[in-house]
């Protein structure tokens, strides 16, 4: 009985022994055995590991890519112009002993700081050598590229790789945003003055090429209209020289016709002529005169009676 009583606490401080001298590393994580602070064991395969028990200690880091959102800065460009910029960091712990070295117990934190003081250096010093409208473009995978290459080589120094650098923010200061606001607005409004002014020169020339073709095509649809009536006319003039040559006469009767017609039509006009005028031929006879042949005067009328 008290053998038993004295081998329990012994069986208990080993397998508190055993227990202490195993761990577990995730297959998102690494691990480092230090021993006094210095690493003893470097464990960056997801398993059971082993350690002396009371005095190593086992430290672990992220296997994963990590992110890093640096702070806003203000940058100056080649044509002196401010630019407030930030930028989005993927990394990732390559060399856990070095970061270990270079990060002390800071860890991860403590990268991100360094990290982001890395990039607040470099940031500047390719904006600075490049215009606005590069900065500004689309197309400024070169000037990210410039980045990461100065991010790669520092951050191996930590143990770590940069995996990406993306500009994510490239704004103008507040103070001065409403005076490049002016300035565009005053660029847009020009340009699209000379835009109405373009259109206007153009419409003109339109409406007067379109008014030009109308006098063109006007004049000619007269030409020929009076080329058309001139033949019209000719013809219908043979058509009654033909007819009228078949009948004399009867060209002299309608043309007195037509004449009186004229002539002895209502109104407020008075016509006196000589009764014995050759325009009466055809009131005074029921045939036409003969040639050379004047009509027969009229009888006098009988005087009227004495009262």
């Amino acid at each position: 009985m008290m053998r038993a009583i004295y081998i329990l606490p012994v069986i208990f401080v080993i397998l508190v022994a055993v227990l202490s001298s195993l761990f577990i590393v995730d297959e998102r994580k690494k691990a480092l055995v230090l021993q006094f602070g210095d690493v003893k064991q470097v464990k960056e395969v997801a398993g059971l590991g082993f350690k002396v028990p009371f005095i190593q200690d086992v430290v672990y880091y992220e296997d994963r890519i990590l992110g890093l959102q640096t702070a806003p800065i203000e940058v100056t460009l080649l044509s002196d112009r401010r630019l407030v910029v930030d930028a989005f960091a993927r990394w990732r712990i390559t060399d856990v002993v070095a970061f270990r070295q270079a990060v002390g117990g800071g860890g991860e934190d403590r990268a991100q700081v360094l990290l982001n003081n890395i990039l607040t250096q470099a940031i500047p010093e390719v904006l600075g050598n490049a215009t606005q409208d590069r900065v500004l473009s689309q197309d400024r995978n070169a000037l990210m590229n410039q980045i990461l290459t100065i991010a790669k080589r520092e951050g191996a120094a930590l143990g770590v790789d940069v995996i990406d650098v993306r500009l994510t923010r490239t704004d103008l200061p507040e103070q001065n945003l409403a005076a490049t606001f002016a300035r565009m607005r005053a660029e847009r409004e020009r340009e699209a003055a000379d835009e109405i002014a373009r259109g206007g020169e153009a419409a003109q020339r339109v409406r007067a090429s379109a008014d030009r073709e109308v006098v063109e095509l006007t004049s000619d649809a007269r030409r020929q209209a009076d080329v058309v009536r001139g033949e019209a006319d000719a013809e219908r003039n043979r058509i009654l020289a033909e007819a009228y040559g078949l009948d004399p006469e009867f060209f002299a009767f309608t043309r007195s016709l037509l004449a009186y017609e004229t002539a002895l039509k209502g109104g407020n006009s008075s016509i006196v002529l000589n009764p014995d005028s050759t325009f009466f031929d055809y009131l005074g006879s029921d045939t036409a005169p003969v040639s050379g042949e004047v009509p027969a005067p009229a009888p006098a009328p009988a005087p009227a009676p004495a009262p």
